[in-house]
């Protein structure tokens, strides 16, 4: 493989590992936000926003996987950030949880329309790129509905 083939399999890599870790993020908000819902608001919140990100936050680490395995590109320890401070409260938690799901999504719109992606992707790359974005499509709906009727 030629070097700039390999460094533009990696850049590729790099940025679904970026996507990735924005979905990290946003698991680690909703933890926080379920941290402070009783229990019918909390398996409300889980079930309507947490498996479904859990869901693609796997699909996501799995594909970034797969694409280095089959590639042999070096693999870095995906990462994730601090949610903040249980004062935050639940309603910014899960806007923080949106906010981060929009940027991993805004990334993998830009890596699935890349000229590299095409090139010098493969089919198990591009079909776990865009199962992930069909699993987040719907997030921030369900999210706004979610805090419409927070506490009711």
């Amino acid at each position: 493989m030629a070097q700039s083939d390999e460094q533009a399999r990696q850049h590729l890599l790099d940025l679904l590992g970026q996507a990735t870790d924005e979905l990290a993020e946003a698991l680690g908000a909703l933890g926080e936000a379920y941290e402070q819902l009783d229990e019918s608001q909390g398996d409300r919140l889980e079930e309507q926003l947490f498996r479904p990100l859990q869901l693609a936050y796997g699909r996501a680490k799995a594909t970034y996987e797969g694409f280095a395995r089959r590639h042999g590109l070096a693999l870095r320890e995906l990462t994730t950030a601090s949610a903040g401070l249980p004062s935050t409260g639940v309603k910014a938690f899960v806007d923080q949880a949106v906010e981060a799901t929009g940027r991993a999504e805004a990334q993998l719109i830009t890596l699935q329309e890349s000229p590299m992606a095409i090139e010098l992707g493969d089919p198990e790359l591009r079909a776990g790129i865009s199962e992930v974005r069909r699993m987040i499509d719907a997030l921030s709906r369900r999210a706004r509905d979610f805090v419409r009727t927070f506490g009711r």
